[in-house]
């Protein structure tokens, strides 16, 4: 059995990973009998944690939140957790500074044994190169887009659709989700005046006040929102993840060689020099121009709509690869 203050650390440690816990539960969790349960249970408590008990028929414990709470405690395994997310987080995000010295603080409290291994833990989170000038979102904003989202509350915002353009006339929605999607940060809104969905991006959101009256919310179209935003960013209409266009070509070229640039698509290995990729993207052109990449002979399976598309991207070319007659007008 452990000692009582291991096992005090331990069951503090339990009721703050959920909100409820079982009387059996944290028996069987540390290996004690409901009787030691209860009196540690008294023994924190007089320490200062607030522990409430839960009503029902096993009964159960809660660890309650407050400002009269004593500091919380981390495991090992939490502690490095937490300074990894937090090393990452502080890595050109939009609350980079905050996770930066909210780093500072927790190595401050940390024993020595876990600070040596934190400074031992060196992240460095590195930003994809197309990710190099994505704006910063401002902090204020993303709180006040949250605190609306949860009070289901009505917005107005000004939102510009580029750097150099003005916000126009204020946009009424109902908002419902912050996401992420490559680096940058997007509001999932129904718009009132288009009657729509619509996602904007937070770095051009100006929220407006006061804000509108409650609302009640609205099914997300693809019924989750992961569903949703790839949807929306592949060209679908928010109800399916599948590419608008599809097509599937040979490429003169081994499957080992092309899995690596497939992106999401599905390589099939047809002999040691040839492949059947299947592939998708928002336009047929599109795709067209992505199986170009490959820079190899391209024998197209379908459907035709894609036959069609690598013609008329060959004219393309070929007219801009053909002699000048005169003056460009």
């Amino acid at each position: 059995m452990q000692k009582t203050s291991s096992r005090l650390l331990a069951l503090l440690s339990l009721l703050q990973t959920r909100r409820d816990w079982s009387g059996e539960g944290l028996a069987g969790r540390l290996d004690v009998t409901s009787r030691t349960v209860r009196r540690d249970i008294d023994r924190l408590r007089d320490l200062g944690y607030p522990i409430t008990a839960v009503k029902g028929p096993a009964g159960g414990y809660r660890l309650e939140a407050g400002s009269r709470m004593p500091p919380l405690l981390f495991d090992d395994g939490q502690a490095v957790a937490l300074a990894v997310a937090l090393q990452t987080a502080a890595t050109g995000t939009a609350v980079a500074e905050d996770a930066a010295r909210a780093l500072a603080t927790l190595r401050q409290v940390m024993p020595p044994h876990l600070r040596h291994r934190i400074d031992l833990l060196r992240v460095t989170a590195v930003r994809p190169p197309a990710a190099g000038d994505t704006p910063q979102v401002d902090p204020r904003v993303l709180m006040e887009l949250s605190r609306v989202i949860h009070a289901r509350q009505e917005l107005r915002l000004d939102h510009t659709a580029g750097p150099s353009t003005s916000a126009g006339a204020p946009r009424r929605v109902q908002p419902h989700h912050l996401v992420t999607w490559r680096h940058r940060w997007y509001l999932v809104a129904w718009d009132l005046d288009r009657e729509d969905w619509r996602t904007f991006r937070v770095d051009r959101i100006r929220p407006r006040t006061p804000t509108g009256p409650r609302f009640t919310p609205r099914e997300l179209p693809g019924g989750d929102v992961p569903t949703f935003i790839t949807s929306r960013f592949r060209g679908n209409d928010g109800t399916t993840t599948d590419w608008p266009c599809r097509g599937e070509v040979v490429l003169h070229l081994p499957a080992a060689d092309v899995a690596p640039f497939a992106r999401d698509g599905i390589v099939e290995e047809l002999g040691p020099h040839h492949c059947r990729l299947t592939l998708g993207s928002w336009s047929w052109t599109a795709l067209a121009t992505t199986l170009g990449h490959f820079d190899t002979d391209i024998e197209v399976i379908g459907p035709p709509q894609l036959a069609t598309a690598c013609a008329d991207l060959a004219a393309r070319y070929a007219r801009a690869a053909g002699p000048k007659t005169g003056p460009t007008p």
